[in-house]
């Protein structure tokens, strides 16, 4: 086996290499004073930059983690390779061969890193061929064909071909002195009882690259309606050089736009980064079958000098406009405090993908897409509010609730006025409601879904109704009201008429159980010679059984007034206020959905003006029915 590489090629290797050039492939570098130059650690997360580069010195050190060394201790720290790997990834970068001191160069001596790096540097050089001249690949061709990549697109980005018939590439790697185990160990080759056959077989195959051009992994697309695997993607297998938490596919394409221009576009797919790219936006970048998430983050801060004291970069991501796109979105959303970025999302108006949208618009749709893309903290509000029925003041009320955390989560806190106006308007609240909705609102966590109770499901239990019901805050004057007038129709059903029961819309209860108890009333005919146990008990008994201790507690609670002597029941007057002062809720909650669709309606450049004409008309006149109800019992 080949010695330790010679001194003397380990120095000129030293000599020969930039490590400014080195380290730019994982660290975008500003000017730091004479000589030095800047930018944030790829070893630790931090905000503000301390990780300093010297050209003169050929030396790196972060002052916030403590790392540093020459561009060899460089390249081991960042990519995990040994020593000798990492010199012979620097001399393959400029060209050179390193002699051993006991003899020549030497496959077996190869660092495990670079034997796998070079496995798929072969895979993907069979691939690219056979996509090219295999006659299976016809299928593989007409794919991109039908979404108007050319052949010279393919050869740009490396698409290819996995033959298939499943030993290919491994006769091929093992005729390159590749063992048995290294094939294993690359994600290449799977063991059977058979012996070695090919990972990928007869898909289309995306090259994936880490930020210094390596290819390292692979994703595979099924094209063939007989494939063995039903799922549309395969990529390849975590190894010891492919996390794919921690790649982004095209990012070595994609860093010298992302670096020069301060911004990274997010997209879903390989065929959207292949689009975005052939469509001028070359800052295009996506995840390799996983979701977005913090060491995304990490590697696109230091490449984007996602730093405070610059001008904010600028993320971009699009999504489809499903639910699931919409959940990706908000999941995003949610890490956006790791940013000094401001983050956007770009949704096209009928849900294309950049691929889609290149192939029916052309590229300039694809340039709109993401140039029109709206603030993130927008996307996310509407998103939460739009599930929402804001035609309803508990809607309302709810959005509220919703958004207040959204406008809590804003970096910038000077922003957030601004847009507590905006979204008051969105919502239909005034502004000050939806304020102090902020001020007692903490900061936005990761979204849950909303639970639904299936229409088939089985019958709600005591406990659950219970739950439905709270007991009635009985501080609530408005509630305290409620109460007083349902005791004298459970204590006096004399005095209750058709009209009365008319006139009381169901949702004018502000406290549900109250409700509950009222819909039981109305349910039960008084009929002549029905005492009033039995008129008690035929409520309790058409009430949900959780409302039903209430039933009997009003039934025998007194009344905070006197009883007219004469008839020995509760004064009209104070039966009619009682009874108007709950008709109040509704026509009050009528006008606030008034109010609040004229807000939305005045917020909204392309509102009808016969609309806000119609509302603003039913609005005076539920203002005015307010007003007569409370002159007929002042």
């Amino acid at each position: 086996m080949a010695g330790r590489i010679v001194a003397e090629d380990i120095a000129a290797v030293k000599e020969r290499t930039s490590i400014v050039d080195v380290v730019r492939d994982h660290v975008t570098l500003r000017n730091a004073g004479t000589g030095s130059m800047k930018g944030l650690c790829p070893f630790h997360d931090e905000k503000s930059p301390s990780f300093t580069v010297r050209e003169s010195a050929g030396t790196f050190h972060c002052f916030g983690c403590g790392e540093g060394g020459d561009v060899v201790a460089f390249v081991q720290k960042v990519d995990g390779l040994t020593f000798v790997e990492a010199v012979e990834r620097l001399a393959a970068r400029l060209g050179m061969e390193v002699r051993r001191e006991e003899g020549g160069p030497s496959g077996e001596s190869l660092g495990r890193r670079s034997r796998l790096v070079e496995a798929h540097r072969i895979a993907q050089e069979l691939y690219a061929d056979r996509l090219v001249n295999s006659p299976d690949a016809r299928a593989a061709r007409d794919f991109l064909r039908a979404r108007d990549f050319t052949g010279a697109d393919a050869a740009r980005f490396g698409v290819g071909f996995s033959p298939r018939g499943g030993e290919e590439l491994a006769r091929l790697l093992r005729s390159r002195g590749f063992s048995e185990e290294e094939m294993a160990l690359a994600g290449l080759v799977g063991r059977g009882a058979r012996g070695s056959y090919d990972r990928f077989r007869g898909r289309l195959m995306w090259p994936i690259r880490d930020t210094s051009g390596d290819t390292i992994g692979f994703g595979a697309r099924r094209i063939f309606d007989d494939d063995r695997i039903e799922a549309k993607y395969l990529n390849t297998t975590e190894t010891t050089i492919y996390k794919k938490s921690q790649v982004l596919y095209g990012i070595d394409l994609a860093k010298k736009a992302i670096s020069g221009g301060r911004r990274a576009v997010v997209v879903e797919g390989y065929t959207d980064v292949m689009a975005a790219h052939l469509s001028g936006v070359e800052a295009a970048v996506a995840t390799c079958g996983t979701a977005f998430g913090v060491d995304h983050i990490k590697l696109l801060r230091r490449l984007m000098r996602d730093e405070p004291g610059l001008d904010p970069a600028r993320i971009i991501f699009t999504f489809d406009g499903d639910a699931a796109g919409q959940k990706a979105a908000m999941k995003a959303f949610a890490e956006d405090q790791r940013w000094t970025a401001q983050s956007f999302v770009a949704v096209a108006t009928d849900g294309m993908d950049p691929c889609d949208l290149r192939l029916r618009r052309g590229p300039e749709a694809v340039k709109h897409l993401v140039e029109d893309a709206v603030p993130m903290f927008e996307f996310a509000v509407r998103t939460l509010i739009g599930r929402l029925d804001l035609t309803t003041a508990e809607g309302r009320v709810q959005a509220m609730k919703v958004a207040a955390p959204v406008i809590n989560s804003i970096k910038d806190p000077s922003l957030r006025p601004e847009y507590e106006r905006t979204v008051a308007g969105w919502i239909g609240v005034g502004v000050e409601q939806l304020a102090d909705a902020v001020r007692r609102a903490g900061t936005l966590r990761p979204p849950e879904e909303p639970r639904r109770r299936e229409a088939e499901a089985a019958e709600p239990t005591a406990d659950e109704l219970a739950a439905a019901l709270p007991m009635p805050n009985m501080r609530d004057p408005l509630v305290n009201a409620e109460a007083q007038l349902l005791q004298v129709f459970l204590q006096y059903p004399n005095v209750i008429t058709g009209e009365m029961l008319d006139s009381i819309a169901p949702e004018s209860w502000v406290a549900p159980a109250h409700r509950a108890v009222f819909d039981a009333v109305r349910s039960v005919v008084v009929t002549e010679g029905m005492t009033l146990a039995q008129w008690v008990q035929a409520v309790t008994t058409n009430a949900p059984l959780a409302a039903q201790p209430l039933v009997s507690a009003l039934a025998v609670a007194s009344l905070p007034v006197t009883l007219d002597p004469s008839s020995g029941l509760p004064e009209a007057r104070y039966v009619a206020s009682l009874v108007a002062r709950v008709r109040e809720v509704s026509i009050t909650r009528e006008i606030a959905d008034s109010l609040s669709l004229i807000r939305r309606l005045s917020s909204d450049p392309d509102a009808d003006p016969a609309q806000v004409r119609a509302v603003s008309k039913r609005l005076q006149d539920r203002q005015r029915a307010l007003a007569d109800l409370r002159e007929r019992v002042s």
